[in-house]
């Protein structure tokens, strides 16, 4: 079968139904940033695919207790990896410690979750025996598994394939649960998660045609709280997504709206966003935390403070025209050495300044913020992977 040059994923699937201009971004190996909720999850989706190939041979099968020390030992051991891998992030906020308490409670429903599905009568973590761990490990089928379509063009990663039993503990089917470490939404699956979650069950089945029913859930850790994807297959409509996301030498189309970039973290190489919001087709600042391009008039390296000239957009594609408007900002923390490197490389010209907060004078910049070249990005950078790994 021949490597297809490009891949779907649900991820890249929802960049590109979003705005196909930050999907576009986004496979140009920019510089990449890193997030405390995404060190949480994967933190927390390592620990249960620990728990779910646990080895427990040799301990006496009665015995409890084990389990909350052991979620914690697991726990502890990727909380430490993801942080350096954070740190490593070229773009990253300051490493907040003290959310590994966050990590632990939803590591923690997680595997109530687990056990729950297991249907094995306890609900304390502290009361479950070896024996107990043991059926909860026969549900599992699979736990983090990579998902392809037989033409290669779709792919995905699948948390967990767990057995679905009766109340009798019964095998009638299987469950395509992905976990989900975010807030439970209110009023049922957002589209998108829905969609996610349909994608799996479909590929599953479409690589397992003699499979039994097969259901997709949403497992929410913080409730714990599970949500049924229901609904026809996505597949046909993910195909046709997958003719439309080759990554081209010019830009794909830009269709900035509210969602699509209030949190993207391509703006300093799209100049999308700032045309549309200069044409008030993109909601003013409203709030305390704003983003801008602005020109840098003085900037004084030992207290991190700046005089800033704000720009408007010029054109479409990134060209700016001075406004006059100048406001002083102060830069601390990860702002501070942002703004000691840009102002100490070549780089000439606007800067990017992304979440600055103006509820007072002068504007703030800390570890929340980001200080990076204005330099948007008008044809492809990319080239060739160096392996497969690098295209998914």
């Amino acid at each position: 079968m021949t490597t297809p040059a490009h891949q779907l994923s649900p991820s890249s699937w929802n960049n590109y139904a979003s705005c196909p201009r930050k999907y576009w971004l986004s496979r140009q190996r920019l510089p990449r940033k890193a997030g405390m909720a995404a060190t949480i999850g994967t933190a927390v989706h390592d620990s249960v695919e620990d728990f779910c190939n646990l080895d427990l041979s040799g301990q006496e099968a009665d015995e409890v207790g084990w389990l909350p020390p052991t979620a914690k030992r697991i726990l502890d051991l990727h909380w430490q990896k993801e942080k350096e891998i954070f740190l490593r992030t070229p773009r990253h906020p300051a490493f907040k410690d003290g959310e590994i308490v966050r990590a632990h409670d939803l590591l923690i429903g997680s595997l109530n979750m687990l056990i729950a599905n297991a249907k094995i009568g306890t609900a304390k973590m502290s009361e479950v025996s070896i024996a107990q761990w043991r059926e909860v490990q026969d549900t599992v089928l699979a736990a983090e598994g990579t998902l392809r379509s037989p033409c290669g063009r779709l792919m995905g990663r699948l948390d967990l394939l767990v057995k679905d039993l009766d109340e009798d503990r019964n095998p009638v089917g299987w469950i395509v649960a992905d976990l989900k470490t975010g807030r439970p939404p209110p009023g049922g699956l957002y589209e998108t998660v829905s969609r996610q979650l349909r994608f799996y069950r479909d590929m599953l089945l479409e690589n397992n045609p003699n499979a039994p029913t097969v259901r997709a859930q949403g497992w929410y850790s913080a409730g714990p709280k599970v949500y049924e994807a229901e609904g026809p297959s996505v597949l046909e409509d993910a195909f046709r997504a997958w003719e439309g996301m080759a990554i081209t030498k010019e830009p794909l189309e830009a269709t900035p709206d509210d969602d699509a970039c209030r949190f993207c973290e391509w703006k300093a190489w799209c100049p999308a966003w700032f045309h549309a919001r200069a044409e008030g087709n993109l909601p003013s600042p409203s709030g305390i935390f704003r983003d801008e391009v602005a020109l840098i008039l003085q900037f004084d390296e030992a207290s991190g403070a700046c005089m800033v000239e704000l720009v408007s957009p010029k054109d479409e594609v990134g060209g700016i025209i001075p406004s006059g408007r100048t406001i002083g900002v102060i830069c601390k923390g990860q702002a501070l050495d942002q703004m000691r490197d840009v102002m100490n490389s070549d780089h000439r010209g606007a800067v990017f300044l992304g979440s600055i907060r103006t509820n007072a004078k002068p504007w703030a910049m800390g570890d929340w913020s980001e200080v990076l070249p204005w330099a948007p990005l008008l044809e492809s950078i990319r080239k060739a992977p160096r392996n497969k790994s690098e295209e998914e």
